[in-house]
């Protein structure tokens, strides 16, 4: 059936991102044709995107390692029946506390809105979700929007590729095509360029001069400064930044203008200003200004993003200039079929590096406030080279996923409050030990929702402008179960920011030693120390960061304790022991997510009191943790069968 067959497609690997499904190594090939039987013309049972001779040598390699299916076995019925009972009960007990009949729904009453089911309130306590969803319409026009503007400036100002046209002085006469690539590419930037400096303005009013000024300076600093300086100029300035933006709350003008007239820095408010005429005509003046603020005045808030593409511009001129010529022409490749590992590390090229490009780059509007993150040589050799991953089809699937996500969030938050009941200050032990941890288990549901789905809008909105981004979200957040995998699909395009700006220059990881392991675990509490700072200067993201890494060892300590190879005879007992582990780093991982982004410390240990104060929470402890396990078990062979069809990810 085309409709089921649709469907099914929606939730495909490939779907989400390419990257899944072809390795970072090997050019991605388009689709192959079907048959006449509507089959494809390969025999494989691996994706259709394995169409050269390496791709498929590795799709081979991969279905040979795969374990025979589980699916029909008896063990798995047992599964099936389990996840008939457990999984409805879960929704009901969310459910039943967020009923009007609850004695304690008067509490968190206020936090809900009328919704569009009928009967049913929506739970709008989270501020990001519902600001993105007040925006959501304004956002869709303006997805339709820019690229119609795009078309419109290129019809205006029309490629220039005569062969008439002169070679640059620097380099000798080069073909058609590359004359083609370089006018497409600045065609593309001259509008991310002129579009940029109109979407600054209309988001941040007066203060786009602001982020211009960092902008400014940091590209002085890549450019200017003498090579062996930059690196450490550039994390020291950019780093400052989050903090001086933090610190000072996004520079007001009224409060610039109060240290230049009496010498202090005070907070104040415009509002509070204007109504005060004794107040100095610069103060006056600069509260004015502040009025000024555009569609989000406070623009430091999501700088946080900018600052990592200021970082990766530097880094990536800084690499350029000891690169010593073309590495396309040293590897002889095909420059409009680069695998995606050549698209971030081969250098642009030195007129790439210009304040234009660069203007283009760190404000391009589909990927400016939320992501996801792309390196700058990645997005100037797709300006230059249309992506031959992006294709209508995948594009439209993607677009149809997003809508159904969105749907997802939507009926839970009309029917599961988990939200407004953990901001509304309810003593936790007034819930019982089953109703505290489905709360806290739904709300990282919901934590993970409401980053999924900006993150996912706005790539839709890169791919139909012709960039392709990497994809964010690869699992649900049920569907983990490695604390080191989750955070390799968990903001993935960060993930690999991280990787290649911070981790590899650190040193990288090594756990086949005591001693490599001890330096690697060290490493990694460097890089989540940046990543809790960048996230927010708050000492529970510290904590939440420290955790993380705290929750690496018990995995690390029994990949070593326990590696597969002694266990080669014994497949099912070494898949039970990895299954009772998984259970363990998975009510970490809660634990760890809950601190960072939920209840804080505070809230752990009461929801924690709650749940152990008598023998019937350590009861349903018992019980959760044999469901997980049930869970652990179809994960593992959710793995198996990507496997089984040539699909092997990291997490």
């Amino acid at each position: 059936m085309p409709l089921l067959q649709f469907l099914r497609s929606l939730y495909d690997v490939d779907t989400l991102d390419t990257r899944f499904t072809t390795p970072s190594t090997v050019p991605y090939k388009p689709s192959l044709p079907r048959n006449g039987t509507g089959g494809r013309k390969d025999d494989l049972p691996a994706r259709e995107t394995l169409s050269t001779g390496s791709r498929r040598d590795g799709a081979l390699s991969i279905i040979e390692r795969a374990e025979p299916s589980k699916w029909r076995t008896p063990e798995f019925y047992v599964y099936y029946f389990l996840f008939l009972v457990i999984v409805p009960y879960m929704f009901w007990v969310a459910y039943d506390v967020s009923r009007p009949s609850d004695p304690r729904y008067s509490r968190f009453e206020d936090k809900l809105a009328p919704g569009w089911i009928p009967g049913r309130s929506i739970d709008t306590s989270d501020s990001q979700y519902h600001t993105f969803r007040s925006n959501l319409p304004f956002m869709a026009l303006l997805l339709l929007f820019h690229p119609l503007l795009r078309r419109a400036w290129n019809t205006a100002f029309p490629l220039s590729t005569s062969p008439s046209s002169p070679a640059p002085s620097s380099s000798p006469a080069r073909p058609l095509s590359q004359r083609q690539a370089d006018a497409r590419k600045d065609q593309r930037l001259s509008f991310d360029y002129a579009f940029a400096l109109v979407f600054l303005i209309a988001l941040h009013g007066i203060s786009a001069a602001k982020v211009l000024l960092i902008l400014w300076i940091n590209y002085q600093i890549a450019t200017t400064l003498p090579r062996q300086h930059v690196p450490v100029a550039t994390w020291v300035f950019n780093v400052g930044t989050l903090f001086a933006n933090e610190l000072a709350s996004g520079y007001h003008f009224v409060n610039i203008a109060s240290l230049i007239s009496d010498g202090s820095w005070e907070p104040l408010s415009r509002i509070a200003i204007e109504g005060q005429p004794t107040a100095s005509v610069l103060v006056q003046w600069g509260a004015w200004l502040d009025g000024f603020g555009g569609i989000m005045p406070r623009w430091e808030i999501l700088f946080n993003l900018t600052v990592l593409r200021l970082i990766s511009f530097n880094l990536d001129y800084y690499w350029s200039q000891n690169d010593g010529g073309s590495s396309l022409e040293k590897k002889q490749l095909d420059p409009a079929n680069l695998s995606e590992r050549d698209r971030v590390t081969i250098s642009a090229q030195p007129q790439d590096f210009c304040f234009r490009d660069y203007v283009a780059y760190a404000v391009y509007a589909p990927l400016y406030l939320t992501g996801p993150i792309i390196s700058f040589n990645d997005f100037v050799h797709q300006a230059r080279y249309r992506a031959t991953t992006i294709e209508a089809r995948r594009t439209l699937r993607y677009g149809v996923r997003f809508v159904f996500c969105l749907l997802a969030m939507e009926i839970v938050l009309h029917y599961d409050y988990v939200g407004a009941i953990s901001q509304s200050g309810l003593n936790w032990s007034s819930y019982t030990s089953a109703q505290l941890s489905l709360l806290s288990f739904f709300n990282l549901h919901l934590i993970w929702l409401k980053l999924l789905l900006p993150w996912r809008l706005f790539r839709l909105w890169a791919l139909i402008d012709g960039i392709d981004p990497p994809e964010n979200m690869l699992r649900c957040v049920s569907n983990n179960y490695s604390t080191l995998s989750f955070w390799r699909a968990w903001h993935r395009s960060y993930n690999r920011w991280l990787v290649r700006y911070i981790w590899i220059p650190l040193g990288g990881s090594d756990f086949r030693s005591w001693a490599g392991g001890a330096r690697s675990l060290l490493t990694y509490m460097l890089v989540f120390t940046f990543v809790a700072l960048w996230h927010d200067i708050q000492l529970r993201l510290l904590i939440w960061g420290w955790l993380i890494v705290l929750f690496f060892i018990p995995e690390v300590l029994a990949t070593l304790l326990f590696p597969a190879r002694r266990w080669a005879k014994r497949p099912k007992a070494y898949r039970m022991i990895c299954c009772a582990g998984a259970v363990i780093n998975i009510l970490m991982m809660m634990s760890a997510n809950l601190v960072g982004f939920a209840v804080g410390l505070d809230g752990l240990q009461s929801i924690i009191h709650g749940i152990v104060h008598d023998w019937s929470g350590f009861l349903f402890l018992i019980i959760a943790c044999g469901a997980l396990f049930v869970g652990v078990q179809v994960m593992f062979e959710l793995r198996q069968s990507e496997m089984r069809r040539g699909i092997l990810l990291k997490c």
